[in-house]
């Protein structure tokens, strides 16, 4: 049951990086669940579950780490000081 939380929590928090740690932590909870369920024979769905869970946080926190470092190189001229309006008039420019 923690991997499964621990995989839902670093899923809707993926988009702040602090899912990628939770993801990890779930998915290694996760495996040993499923280790356990063979064992034991119940609990499997939660188990497949909170894998699932954690590798699709650890795989949104990797996608929004590389676009933000593709987000900051390509706008990486525009982090000057000035106006709001000058810096999305910049990125608009870099970004077209």
């Amino acid at each position: 049951m923690a991997a499964l939380i621990l995989g839902a929590v670093g899923l809707s928090t993926s988009i702040f990086f602090v899912g990628g740690p939770l993801g990890i932590i779930g998915l290694v909870l996760g495996v040993a669940a499923l280790i356990t369920t063979r064992r034991t024979g119940t609990g499997r769905g939660k188990a497949v579950a909170a894998v699932v869970t954690s590798v699709l946080a650890i795989v949104v926190s990797a996608l929004v780490a590389v676009l933000m470092v593709w987000y900051a190189n390509h706008t990486q001229a525009c982090y000057r000081p000035g106006s709001f309006h000058e810096y999305t008039q910049c990125v608009r420019e870099q970004l077209t």
